[in-house]
């Protein structure tokens, strides 16, 4: 099967489908019901917020986009772990990491930071989780995508949301104030408030990753490897975590002017090794 047919395929799913009508809907409301209440879409500041909104939403849809037709990352068919490389303090040791990096359902190695998704049914490059609503898995090569997405739509449903209260607060009620109308109102206000706190709960969730350079698979392995090395009085500190800026530069890049747009991603590598804290050492 071709590339462009799987793509197709992907975005023909219903939570795709479902993403998209949402995103609509809200666009809807948010322009041609609140706005054109509040401001009017002819006035320069109707005309200005509608702009100002149309862009945000388009850069939502667009990291959509790529972060669901993006390929997370493939392992290299007959790939094969570098032992004379490994971390490991001898033969023996080196040994059982390579064994633990096998994965039994592809029977075959997977690099560190792969893990096999049930749902793709193949590794996955630095896997992060699979996410219902692209139908695709979050990895090495489409997360920074994720995370901008999550970032447009936190801002394009926060922007939503303060344009439905201003329109609130400044609406006639005494003229048209029927039942039905406040209920639209209330429940406008309610979904797009709902969605800025998860939405935005998600992006600093994600913040939290980029800084420590984890994906959530292993924010939660790590939390069994701390309470192991305290358990036998010891320190533990992710491998991967090289320093708050280069976290970040690793995941948004180097260039500061790109970090904000989802296909900016020149600066990623093979997702086949990453730098670790001993090489700077």
């Amino acid at each position: 099967m071709s590339s462009k047919s799987v793509k197709l395929r992907r975005l023909l799913s219903l939570p795709i489908l479902s993403v998209f009508v949402l995103v609509g809907f809200i666009y809807y409301i948010t322009i041609f019901v609140f706005l054109e209440d509040w401001l009017g879409l002819h006035s320069s500041s109707g005309s200005l917020n509608t702009l100002i909104f149309s862009v945000l939403a388009s850069f939502t849809l667009f990291s959509f986009l790529v972060c669901a037709t993006t390929d997370p990352g493939r392992v290299p068919s007959g790939y094969v772990p570098d032992i004379e490389h490994s971390d490991a303090s001898d033969q023996e040791s080196k040994k059982n990491d390579v064994q633990l990096r096998r994965c039994d359902k592809c029977s075959a190695f997977k690099p560190p930071r792969a893990h096999h998704c049930r749902v793709c049914k193949r590794c996955v490059l630095r896997m992060d989780h699979h996410c219902l609503w692209i139908n695709n898995c979050v990895g090495h090569q489409n997360y920074k995508a994720y995370v901008i997405l999550v970032l447009y739509a936190t801002v394009t449903n926060i922007y939503s949301s303060v344009i439905i209260v201003c329109s609130a607060i400044l609406k006639d009620w005494a003229f048209n104030g029927s039942s039905s109308i406040k209920i639209f109102y209330i429940c406008s206000a309610i979904m797009t408030m709902g969605f800025s706190f998860t939405l935005g709960t998600l992006l600093g969730w994600h913040i939290y990753l980029i800084t420590r350079n984890k994906t959530t698979i292993e924010y939660y392995e790590s939390v069994r490897a701390e309470w192991l090395a305290r358990k036998s009085g010891q320190n533990y500190h992710h491998p991967f975590d090289v320093g708050f800026y280069k976290n970040i530069t690793l995941i948004l890049g180097p260039n500061m002017l790109k970090w904000l747009f989802p296909t900016a991603v020149s600066h990623l590598k093979d997702g086949i090794q990453f730098p670790t804290v001993r090489d700077s050492l």
